[in-house]
């Protein structure tokens, strides 16, 4: 099992940034999918991005465009950097990683269900 520390969240203004990071207990880029998603009051959770153990990544509609995942794997730290907020961006955000057979399971959708996950950072936006 390895350990996941989120940090980065804070309160914004709509269309303003924020970049989340993860840092991890150990080098885990190199065989699992990671990810990020959310979870609102009252909503379900929601994938939001996945970058797998070959670097693809991939985003869900509500956030294509406008956030990016990335990785430094020399610092074993994963990033989201979230552009152009929206006040239906605010939610509790959790890193997540986990081994997938395949990397095309590498997807958003999967991100809840990853092994592995950090204690969330909250994210809320303003309008």
């Amino acid at each position: 099992q390895v350990q996941l520390v989120e940090s980065g969240g804070g309160s914004v203004q709509a269309g303003e940034s924020l970049r989340l990071s993860c840092a991890a207990s150990r080098n885990i880029f190199h065989t699992y999918c990671m990810g990020w998603f959310r979870q609102a009051p009252g909503k379900e959770r929601e994938g939001v991005a996945t970058i797998d153990t070959y670097g693809a990544t991939r985003y869900a509609d509500s956030v294509n465009g406008r956030f990016t995942i990335s990785r430094d794997n020399a610092k074993n730290t994963l990033y989201l950097q979230m552009n152009s907020l929206k006040p239906e961006d605010t939610a509790l955000y959790y890193c997540a990683g986990g081994v997938r057979s395949f990397p095309s399971l590498c997807i958003p959708k999967a991100a809840t269900t990853l092994t592995d996950r950090g204690q969330g950072t909250q994210v809320t936006v303003s309008s």
